[in-house]
Order: C-alpha cells, then sequence, then structure tokens
C-alpha cells in the first residue's frame, strides 16, 4: 500500500458493502447501504459530490435521518446534524483469544431474546435481522440470556466486534470480557483481524479493550443527518 493510500477501515462501511457483505447491498448510484432491518450503516464514497448527495437523499427519503459515520466534510444546504458523538476505532494488537466453554452461538430464534437484552443495556443498534451480519455468542444463566457480542461490519481481511452488552444483574464478572475474546477467537481462526468502535467518553470500555490487547487506530466520529424534506432542483 502506497503511502497516503485510503485504509479500508477509514471507511469501513463502503469496504463491507463492496466485499463480503456485498450480498446486503441496496444500491443507488454510489451509495450504499444495508437494508434498514439489518443495519442502519450506510456508506458513501470518500470525497462525495452533489450526485451523491442526491442519491442518499433519494435512497433515505425526504425527512430520513441518516448516519454519516467517518464523514468529515460539509453538509449540503438544507441538510441539519441530528447526531454528532466522538467516537475511537480500535484494532487487534495483541489479543491472546480463546474459545469459551460456556458460551454457545446465537441464532434467528434467539432475536427476541436478544432485543430485550439489547433494550436494556442499550449497546448500540442491533435490528431484526441484524444477525445475518456474522456470528453472534451469549451466556446464559438460569436459561436467560444474560451477555451476548457479535460481529457486524465486515471490511476484506477484518470483523468488527459489536453489541457487546450484559445485564446489570451480572455485571463485574467478566462476562464482557470472555465474550469479546471468544469472538475475536472466531474470527482470527478465519484469518481475519478484529476491530470496533466505541465512544471516545466511554473511558472504561476503551481502558477494557486495551488492557485486552486493542490499540487505539484512529478518532472518528459518529454522526447522524436529516434529509431535507424539499431537496433543489436539479440543474440540467
Amino acid at each position: 500500500m502506497t503511502a497516503g493510500a485510503p485504509h479500508v477501515l477509514d471507511n469501513p462501511a463502503l469496504a463491507s458493502l463492496t466485499g463480503p457483505h456485498a450480498h446486503f447491498a441496496e444500491k443507488r448510484g454510489r451509495v450504499l447501504r444495508y437494508p434498514v432491518d439489518v443495519s442502519p450503516w450506510l456508506a458513501m464514497p470518500d470525497a462525495p459530490d452533489a450526485g451523491d448527495w442526491a442519491d442518499l437523499a433519494a435512497l433515505a427519503g425526504p425527512g430520513a435521518e441518516v448516519p454519516l459515520t467517518a464523514y468529515a466534510g460539509q453538509l449540503p444546504e438544507g441538510w441539519e446534524i441530528t447526531f454528532n458523538v466522538e467516537g475511537v476505532q480500535l484494532v487487534d494488537d495483541g489479543l491472546t483469544t480463546a474459545p469459551d466453554p460456556e458460551v454457545a452461538r446465537l441464532g434467528p430464534a434467539d432475536v427476541p431474546e436478544i432485543l430485550d437484552l439489547i433494550e436494556r443495556t442499550r449497546p448500540g443498534p442491533f435490528l431484526p435481522r441484524t444477525i445475518e451480519m456474522g456470528t453472534y455468542l451469549g451466556i446464559r444463566r438460569g436459561g436467560a440470556l444474560v451477555a451476548m457480542a457479535g460481529e457486524r461490519l465486515h471490511p476484506p481481511g477484518w470483523t468488527e466486534i459489536s453489541a457487546v452488552c450484559t445485564d446489570p444483574a451480572v455485571r463485574g464478572q467478566g462476562l464482557a470480557t470472555r465474550l469479546v475474546l471468544a469472538v475475536a477467537h472466531g474470527i482470527r481462526e478465519r484469518g481475519e483481524t478484529p476491530f470496533l468502535h466505541t465512544g471516545a467518553r466511554n473511558t472504561g470500555a476503551i481502558r477494557l479493550y486495551e488492557s485486552l490487547g486493542f490499540r487505539l487506530r484512529r478518532t472518528t466520529a459518529f454522526l447522524a443527518a436529516r434529509v431535507p424534506e424539499r431537496l433543489p432542483e436539479a440543474v440540467s
């Protein structure tokens, strides 16, 4: 890779939707997105032009809120930022991964219970078909799902660990650590490298991930913007 060349993790949704997750891609022009019941992530070109913004607006619909994670440029006239949180991207830099005998793979039949755990713990978006994005693992206690983690974005050679959450009643027992290392083990077994995102102010999680062997690769931003209700007329 030449100096200054873009890295697949600089625009991981684009790399994912044009790579291993291409079968999910809904496309208009150069704009791609996951189905709305799979993930809110969408992908813009690295340097979107007016036509790309028009395609995004047409794909999402007037007044829709769209995520613009990793976008650092100016918004077109009429677009309104609705969410802006600083984030970090961390990559595997020496994880000691391992399978875990207590974890179980989760499937479509587990989705109602997963959504209930997500509602109680708020780790980030998880939708009815998110489980199709990769492997999700969980730990049960007394038959109830109390902790989980899984795979989300999938740029070539990389897999994102996401949806790491633990029921408040069992926090402090190291379940999240075990699940992260178990998910990372599966990623490594495929010859790929784990990475993840979290909020820049989530210092406790960042310290935990760094202690496990992740390192900070870059800062980023979790943005969302609202599509204008009325778009300017196109100039022919």
